[in-house]
């Protein structure tokens, strides 16, 4: 049985199993794929096996048509260029008809199936006409398709302060949700202009790291406990998870940081 192979494909960066054209291809190779949209160009990221679908959500199945040739390659720069006019076409019409959105980007299909419109909005629109307008002028199959915030700094985002490509445009699958709380545990700065990813809100990093420091939390005394050391009894004041440490006031008033490993009874009281 011919191995399937994992492909990412389209502006939003969707993966799935597809059935090959070849035997064997090199990992970033690009490909021309038949998906549910339609004739797509994808990269070759690694063989499909159990482990490599388990992460995978939603993903998407088709076939392999080919390994892109140079005709290929020179019609998905081609696409590229149509893309950047559809974008300002779109903002001409939308405005000439009163339509307030804010156009993020636009994903050509390779095999010009359908013009895809990535917009902002702050309320539901009604495209009807704008659709007609566009279908007309590109003679393809229009959608439309509202996003927020993290998906357009997933379509257009570049580099992220650690100086690396940002993760959602990178390697990210889905957008995990990120809280405040995340952020004072792991004792970030609590300046939004720091914790903050380029698509405005909290980094996507600080989830990336919450499981290390939910599993300390949980191997470590609770604040308030009564421990019993070599050093004596005393009462947790402060924990330090990433290194395994606790700030301890023992009976004679002593404050003290010492290893988990030094702990060798807890009492809740």
């Amino acid at each position: 049985m011919a191995t399937k192979w994992i492909v990412r494909h389209g502006a939003m960066r969707l993966m799935g199993e597809y059935d090959p054209a070849l035997t064997t291809y090199v990992k970033g190779a690009t490909v021309i794929i038949q998906t549910p949209r339609g004739q797509e160009s994808g990269e070759i990221l690694c063989e499909s096996t159990a482990d490599s679908l388990k992460w995978l959500v939603d993903p998407t199945k088709g076939t392999i048509v080919r390994e892109a040739t140079l005709q290929d390659t020179q019609c998905i720069a081609q696409n590229k260029k149509l893309e950047a006019r559809a974008i300002n076409t779109c903002c001409k019409f939308s405005e000439k008809r009163g339509i307030q959105l804010t156009m993020v980007d636009a994903e050509l299909l390779f095999g010009a199936e359908r013009l895809i419109f990535y917009y902002l909005s702050d309320s539901r629109i009604d495209f009807r006409d704008l659709v007609k307008d566009l279908a007309k002028e590109f003679q393809t199959r229009i959608e439309m398709r509202q996003i927020g915030v993290r998906d357009e700094a997933k379509l257009l985002a570049d580099f992220g302060d650690c100086g690396k490509p940002v993760c959602c445009n990178s390697h990210m699958i889905e957008m995990p949700p990120v809280s405040m709380k995340m952020a004072r545990m792991q004792k970030a700065s609590l300046d939004p202009a720091k914790i903050s990813g380029r698509c405005g809100r909290l980094k996507c990093c600080l989830r990336f790291e919450q499981d290390v420091y939910d599993q300390h939390q949980q191997e470590l005394p609770e604040l308030g406990s009564l421990i019993i050391t070599e050093k004596g009894k005393g009462r947790v004041l402060a924990q330090e998870l990433l290194s395994r440490r606790l700030l301890v006031e023992f009976e004679d008033g002593r404050r003290i940081s010492i290893m988990h490993s030094e702990v060798l009874n807890v009492s809740a009281n």
